[in-house]
């Protein structure tokens, strides 16, 4: 079947052919979760989405389940949307279970229910295996990804910051959102909460400049903030100095900082609460990031214990506190923060 774009979906959908398979293929989660709102908000209606809608996954071994309810009348509502998340996992099924689960997606695939929408979901597939062959012949492939082209993803998510900005009543004076874009480098999950933010703080004026987004978005070409993670979790305090020190030499903010890691330790926080083996797209969906800082994450949050965590959202609202109110030298609010940070415990 044919392969198409996030935004050709969205006409597609738009024009009222019947979609019985798709296949969501890319690891941009912010894509993925608009893809997954137009179906929802296409078949089902609001009342019966309770019923209507189902999730399974295939890391969990859910695809026969997946299958037999694609099969099975939905209730309340004459259409149904079946998720199946996680289906690269197939891939890594022992030979036995994975004969199994792609002869159950492609006998449904044969007879699909007219009443059913089913959605398979994955990060990508190999396609010289039978899954990925039979999904590139029997489903309409969604790319949920923006590519590896740097010019391209910076292009997409201006395009994207300036559709949320007019959502919220705000718009971007020229360059801003550009600014915005290569800022967050592309990451469709960040660039919505910073539209958000920088919506809030245009308030009444109503547009975003460009000095509005050098001083609230702390950018990632200049501070890859979860490298911090990992220094501060291996308590190498003389790095995460040397870390800071050089973001100060280059003109951030000492509060634009701050506010960075703030954010840094709350995702922190989430990611000590995900269970069992990981990987960057899981991380992703858990923690509404790209799925490279998501994974990494996880996997520092599993060397800090979650009360040093707490104790250090409450130094770094501390330090934040020093420089609104008392004046003191950010250099050594700062080192004075990393040292508290670094210690065994806080």
């Amino acid at each position: 079947m044919a392969r198409v774009s996030s935004e050709a979906f969205a006409e597609r959908l738009a024009s009222g052919k019947p979609v019985p398979a798709i296949l969501l293929l890319g690891e941009e989660a912010y894509l993925r979760d608009e893809c997954r709102a137009l179906l929802i908000e296409k078949y089902v209606p609001l009342a019966a989405r309770t019923w209507a809608v189902s999730r399974f996954s295939a890391d969990r071994d859910e695809v026969q389940a997946a299958m037999d309810q694609a099969q099975t009348l939905p209730m309340l509502s004459p259409q149904q949307v079946v998720f199946l998340e996680d289906a690269e996992a197939i891939e890594k099924f022992g030979e036995k279970s994975r004969e199994a689960a792609v002869e159950s997606i492609e006998a449904y695939l044969k007879n699909p229910a007219p009443f059913t929408t089913l959605v398979i979901e994955a990060a990508g597939l190999d396609k010289r295996m039978k899954l990925g062959k039979l999904l590139e012949e029997k489903a309409l492939i969604v790319e949920v990804e923006l590519g590896d082209d740097p010019v391209r993803r910076v292009a997409a998510a201006a395009a994207l910051a300036r559709t949320l900005a007019k959502e919220q009543k705000v718009e971007f004076e020229k360059g801003a959102a550009e600014d915005l874009a290569e800022f967050v480098a592309g990451d469709l999950m960040r660039l919505k909460t910073e539209v958000t933010k920088l919506a809030t703080f245009a308030a009444e004026r109503n547009v975003i400049r460009r000095e509005d987004v050098s001083a609230l978005v702390i950018s990632e070409k200049t501070a890859t903030i979860w490298e911090v993670a990992d220094l501060l979790a291996s308590r190498q305090s003389k790095k995460a100095l040397e870390f800071f020190d050089r973001l100060l030499r280059e003109g951030e903010e000492p509060l634009q900082m701050l506010g960075a890691m703030t954010w840094m330790y709350r995702k922190l926080i989430e990611g000590s609460e995900v269970r069992g083996v990981v990987q960057g797209w899981q991380a992703a969906k858990a923690l509404g990031m790209n799925p490279a800082q998501a994974e990494l994450a996880i996997q520092s949050a599993r060397k800090i214990s979650r009360p040093k965590l707490l104790a250090g959202l409450r130094a770094l609202q501390f330090a934040d506190d020093r420089l609104k109110r008392s004046g003191d030298n950010p250099r050594a609010v700062m080192e004075f923060l990393v040292a508290t940070l670094a210690t065994k415990e806080v």
